[in-house]
């Protein structure tokens, strides 16, 4: 783990990212997470397992920055993936459209800074939607650019895999999460065996039936999170969200623990961020 200078837009030997023949171990080896503080300040950058391994040493990980798309057409439905069962967190389980990392190193940047973020457009998130969006889904760099994705706020959360790896799950999550917006028709999808099973479009009615208890399907836990907290608001008004920045927020960062079924782990991490109070300042989880 580098905990040197904060990396800035252009740094780092590596030109652009490239996954061709790589399986996911090798993508935990070499893919480097930026790695952050509690307020979403940048503080160095550590290889994607690093960040993922619970243990008695880190009990939630190591907190970095991610994002989480959500693909609309025009008829308002929301694009779901089923994430392959050969991915090592949080296999099998359906989510919103890609979630992943924007990863230290690459040129262009996908590092943004607090004035990227200010800016109400942080680039660097969105060079990496696009960037995984191709490498999970099929869909063509250049079908959705950059500057069509509409920041909406961030999310701190924390989830244990225990549902996958059992009580004892050496594996998890720990991320400042930035939720992207977007809307396209008639977009491409061919997607990658070993990152993505199924796929499909659903209206918000169709969503909550397919997450009712009796469907028996996985959920993620930040997407679950988004969903009940958010979503329901924010679906609705997508129209205004895309075109006037309806419930845009620049400044919050949203603060949750998981549900018990994704508590625990190597770590044996419980219950820790507060809803109920103000971002707290920058510490170690203990």
């Amino acid at each position: 783990r580098d905990t040197g200078p904060p990396p800035r837009g252009g740094m780092g030997s590596r030109s652009m990212w490239q996954g061709d023949g790589m399986s996911q171990e090798d993508f935990m080896a070499k893919d480097e997470c930026i790695v952050l503080d509690e307020n979403d300040a940048i503080v160095g950058h550590a290889s994607k397992k690093q960040c993922h391994v619970f243990s008695p040493e880190q009990p939630r990980g190591i907190l970095h920055r991610a994002f989480s798309v959500f693909l609309f057409d025009t008829q308002g439905r929301l694009l779901l993936q089923q994430r392959a069962a050969s991915k090592i967190t949080f296999p099998n389980v359906w989510t919103n459209t890609c979630c992943s990392h924007p990863l230290y190193g690459y040129s262009p940047t996908e590092v943004d800074t607090p004035e990227d973020l200010a800016s109400g457009a942080p680039q660097g998130v969105a060079r990496a939607a696009v960037r995984k969006l191709d490498h999970e889904l099929g869909i063509p760099v250049g079908t959705i650019d950059p500057s069509a994705f509409r920041f909406v706020t961030r999310l701190h959360y924390w989830a244990a895999d225990v549902v996958t790896h059992g009580p004892q799950a050496p594996w998890g999550e720990h991320e400042i999460d930035y939720v992207l917006f977007a809307v396209a028709d008639n977009v491409p999808i061919t997607p990658h065996p070993d990152e993505v099973s199924d796929y499909k479009y659903v209206t918000f009615d169709e969503l909550r039936a397919m997450m009712h208890p009796s469907s028996g399907l996985l959920w993620s836990p930040w997407f679950r999170i988004i969903v009940e907290r958010f979503l329901v608001t924010w679906w609705p008004d997508l129209d205004a969200v895309m075109a006037e920045g309806r419930h845009v927020d620049l400044t919050t960062v949203h603060r949750f623990d998981p549900t018990p079924e994704h508590m625990g782990g190597a770590g044996q991490a419980g219950p820790w961020l507060d809803l109920a109070s103000p971002p707290p300042p920058p510490r170690q989880p203990p």
